[in-house]
């Protein structure tokens, strides 16, 4: 129990500055509902975290059905990672990199905090936790399951970034994907 808290806290965190200090200064998009709630921020001004608390909703109700326990981490850990990405939204100018630069520091940073918290089966909310249901389910590596998922939010994006950030976002989504999976591997007892 202790350990799945602090591995949101810190998964958390990590998404938080991976969004803020590496994302919204370019414009670059991530996937699932934090790329749903960046491009509503980017055209309409909305923050971030609470387009994600906002979007979750439905799939939290079709988990309630699916599984309690994820339910229950997984509305712990949308809050507590909607929540950082919004304080930490004072991070925006703290990094002056370049654009594919921030594109794979991004992803590694956010692909990391994701990838800490499936390992400890809480998540991210929103897609992350479609995608450890599916994973289930399917028997797919839940990494996998969340590229594709970013990859349509991703295309959606398209109009609103523009070609070039769309490709370094592309970039970005790679990055958490490879992150994620190799994070979120179901630890070995010893």
């Amino acid at each position: 129990m202790i350990e799945k808290i602090a591995a949101t806290f810190v998964g958390s965190l990590l998404i938080g500055i991976g969004v803020n200090g590496f994302l919204v200064p370019h414009h670059l998009l991530d996937g699932g509902i934090i790329g749903i709630g960046l491009i509503l921020h980017y055209h309409y001004g909305i923050p971030t975290g609470l387009s994600m608390i906002l979007l979750s909703i439905p799939l939290y109700i079709l988990v309630w059905f699916y599984n309690k326990e994820y339910f229950i981490y997984g509305i712990f850990g949308f809050l507590i990672s909607s929540f950082s990405i919004d304080i930490l939204s004072f991070l925006r100018n703290l990094f002056s990199l370049n654009v594919v630069l921030s594109a794979i520091l991004g992803g590694v940073v956010i692909g990391v905090g994701i990838g800490l918290m499936l390992r400890f089966e809480t998540s991210t909310g929103g897609t992350d936790l479609l995608a450890q249901v599916l994973s289930n389910i399917l028997s797919i590596q839940v990494g996998v399951i969340i590229f594709l998922i970013d990859g349509i939010v991703l295309l959606s994006g398209y109009k609103i970034v523009g070609f070039s950030t769309f490709i370094a976002s592309f970039i970005t989504i790679f990055c958490v994907a490879i992150f994620t999976t190799l994070l979120s591997k179901k630890r070995i007892s010893v």
